[in-house]
């Protein structure tokens, strides 16, 4: 999945153009080496990027966005074969304003996402690589993304670790709420040495292929998730491997919408992953969403799904499923190798309408 060798849009000048307030992007789009300097992006506003074939983006200081009860998104950016380097510096979503524990299921607008990589009411569309950025108190979701060619996302660190007490808005639970890491929708996407605290999926694949997940850190949240998937969605070609997931609701997760139809989720490999403080399962493959081991739906075939390699070790709570597997009848097929799969704690979890599990007991 390397990325192309770069090339430059012939339209687009060989100058440096420098965006110090929302008035300079027009102009610092059309060179091919863009400076974005720190400033406010103002409220209500949307800070877009549609860059030339080939751009270099470079963050000299951090964005902070400005508060008003809108529906966004914050940022968004496109262009292919970009070389986008935050130098560490930060996108403040001013979370705290908009968290009242109910995140996109109600209360307040927000904006949400908060970083869209893409076009329309798709996601961040761009290839190439982004790089050594931080994205602090997002509204709710972070990162969507629905890149066409491939992509390398590196080095990013999401803190919404301010999120997870509570506030006067919301009623004693965690005042952050959907705050998704990686919503995915993509082919050829790599997500690699990444820091993530929030509250609620550290990856969520919800359709496409070639994508690795690696040598990730994930805390407080809902694990690593494929789905939810929903009709006419087809996940293939997944590698989770080499993370660290602490103190959340479960490390992997599958979930599939009870009433989806002729979609599929195949070859997706777990390998390396470490995880401690897991609150309710270490594995959970549930084909009954948005219920939990609720009547799960046959509308999506689940193959392939391997924990090889190097040993993946999660350690769950006493009170929690050490593995739970609910698939609809004739769902779940082929046979699984979980020969790389140790799970401590807890107790044994329910294991519906599939027996294709090998290497593995509970």
């Amino acid at each position: 999945m390397a990325s192309p060798t770069p090339t430059v849009d012939a339209d687009a000048a060989a100058c440096t153009g420098t965006i110090a307030s929302l008035d300079d992007v027009a102009a610092a789009v059309k060179c091919t080496t863009v400076v974005i300097n720190a400033f406010t992006v103002p409220a209500g506003e949307e800070f877009t990027l549609s860059l030339a074939t080939g751009t270099t983006v470079t963050m000299n200081g951090d964005v902070t966005f400005g508060e008003q009860n809108w529906a966004g998104p914050l940022f968004q950016v496109s262009g292919t074969n970009i070389n986008f380097n935050g130098n560490g510096h930060t996108f403040n979503g001013n979370g705290a304003f908009y968290w009242d524990g109910q995140g996109g299921n109600g209360g307040v607008t927000k904006p949400n996402p908060m970083m869209k990589y893409a076009e329309a009411h798709k996601l961040i569309k761009m290839s190439g690589l982004f790089t050594n950025v931080k994205v602090l108190n997002s509204p709710v979701r972070v990162y969507s993304i629905g890149n066409t060619a491939a992509l390398t996302m590196s080095q990013l660190t999401i803190d919404n670790s301010a999120g997870d007490a509570p506030n006067s808005k919301s009623d004693g639970a965690a005042a952050g709420h959907n705050t998704d890491g990686f919503d995915v929708s993509s082919t050829d996407l790599i997500i690699e040495d990444s820091t993530v605290h929030n509250q609620d999926d550290c990856l969520a694949i919800n359709k496409g292929s070639n994508i690795v997940f690696q040598r990730n850190s994930c805390t407080g949240g809902h694990g690593i998730s494929i789905g939810s998937i929903t009709s006419d969605a087809v996940v293939s070609g997944v590698i989770i491997q080499d993370n660290t997931i602490t103190n959340n609701d479960q490390a992997i997760r599958i979930k599939t919408d009870s009433d989806a139809t002729s979609a599929s989720v195949t070859n997706v490999t777990y390998s390396g992953n470490t995880a401690t403080g897991l609150r309710q399962f270490g594995v959970l493959i549930d084909q009954s969403y948005p219920d939990t081991l609720g009547t799960p739906g046959t509308g999506v075939i689940i193959s392939d799904i391997n924990f090889v390699g190097a040993e993946n070790t999660f350690a769950v709570a006493s009170g929690a499923d050490r593995v739970a597997v609910n698939c609809g009848k004739g769902s779940c097929t082929g046979t699984w190798d979980w020969s790389a799969l140790t799970v401590t704690g807890g107790t044994a979890g329910p294991i519906n309408n599939f027996s294709g599990i090998k290497n593995y007991s509970q």
